[in-house]
């Protein structure tokens, strides 16, 4: 990870950043709160991370990369999982009290001390294989809506479909290897309209009407979602003239796609022309967010993207690590978008939504 002296907050958050900005979402606890107890809101969600120990730990023991893996697993589980038991008796302690930004560095410290360092690895370069096949059939059928509005709805249930991909939730986690996900499939199956936060005819108008010259966008999933879904909406962005930055985590956490590994899915999907699918890609950057999980403070990135981020006039976080349970609030000087499928029931409840229901929070700054 980055030394704490190279991470500086993103410029585009609303100042003074004190009294507008709090990176998690859910509040875990009030001032009011008794701070020796933890709150019921607090226990349902050391559970939620609890019952990930499993499928975090059967990924473990196959790593290839660590000799004794099965039994640094087993202890990843029991150490863990005791730092849980011990903020359910004691909210304070392990750096607390817990939020969603606590509990999964806690869980990668673990991981990180026993020498685990990419448990997933083996997974997302199977479904960065498996959609980079794809990715021409997917571009293929959006170029072919004439009207532009139909098509930017289609890439953006796009988007929502490949962000299914992720492992970090135990139940998708369940169903992922039971039979993978098809794509496809995906986006048909989305909830319907409208969804539990639902601006999207808000951003089609706007859509219709201006183009950003700049847009940063903090990236979420390997697979599918990183290359079905958010690169055919940054190839779009590109043809209308947009320069993108899609800002990527530093080190491995869960599935999500890494800046190396985002630089080496790009040079495999451009030609040797450097376009993607026709579409010049000369205005498209990666940039190292300096995170290395998957959630994010945003008053701490790496000077890179701080630097290549302040003169943007959109930014959007995508993925429910990033864009609802981190940041769904967050303000920013310029147009805003977060876009994210609900994937935990409990974040469903706190929205008064469904499972699988579709955030797509518009903020327009000049509105």
């Amino acid at each position: 990870m980055e030394s704490a002296s190279e991470m500086v907050p993103f410029p585009l958050l609303q100042t003074p950043i004190e009294s507008n900005y709090r990176a998690c979402t859910i509040p875990y606890r009030f001032p009011s709160d008794n701070p020796k107890r933890p709150t019921p809101t607090e226990l349902t969600w050391i559970d939620l991370f609890y019952n990930s120990i499993p499928s975090f730990k059967k990924r473990a023991e196959s790593d290839p990369t660590i000799p004794d893996a099965p039994v640094r697993a087993q202890k990843f589980a029991e150490r863990y999982g005791a730092i849980l038991e011990d903020l359910k008796k004691d909210p304070e302690s392990h750096g607390g009290p817990p939020d969603c930004i606590l509990l999964c560095r806690l869980r990668e410290q673990v991981l990180r001390e026993l020498g685990f360092r990419d448990i997933f690895k083996k997974v997302k370069d199977e479904e960065n294989a498996k959609a980079i096949s794809l990715f021409s059939d997917v571009v293929n059928l959006n170029d072919a809506i004439e009207d532009e509005g139909q098509r930017l709805e289609n890439l953006i249930r796009g988007m929502f479909a490949g962000n299914i991909f992720d492992l970090g939730s135990a139940q998708l986690a369940e169903v992922f290897s039971k039979d993978g996900m098809s794509f496809l499939a995906s986006c048909q199956n989305l909830l319907p309209r409208p969804w539990v936060i639902d601006d999207l005819d808000i951003f089609k108008l706007k859509w219709s009407k201006k183009s950003w010259k700049k847009a940063i966008i903090f990236v979420d999933n390997s697979g599918a979602d990183i290359i079905l879904g958010i690169l055919p909406f940054v190839r779009e962005l590109l043809r209308r003239g947009t320069q993108v930055v899609l800002a990527a985590n530093d080190l491995p956490s869960i599935n999500d796609v890494t800046y190396p590994e985002l630089i080496e899915i790009i040079s495999k999907l451009k030609d040797e022309n450097g376009k993607l699918m026709g579409v010049d890609a000369s205005n498209l950057l990666i940039a190292n967010s300096g995170n290395d999980l998957p959630v994010i403070d945003l008053t701490r990135v790496s000077q890179e993207l701080a630097f290549l981020a302040a003169d943007a006039d959109l930014v959007i976080m995508e993925g429910m690590g990033r864009g609802i349970e981190t940041n769904l609030y967050a303000q920013f000087k310029c147009d805003s978008l977060k876009i994210a499928m609900v994937k935990h029931l409990e974040v469903a409840q706190f929205l008064g939504g469904r499972l699988y229901d579709c955030v797509f929070k518009y903020s327009d700054v000049s509105g």
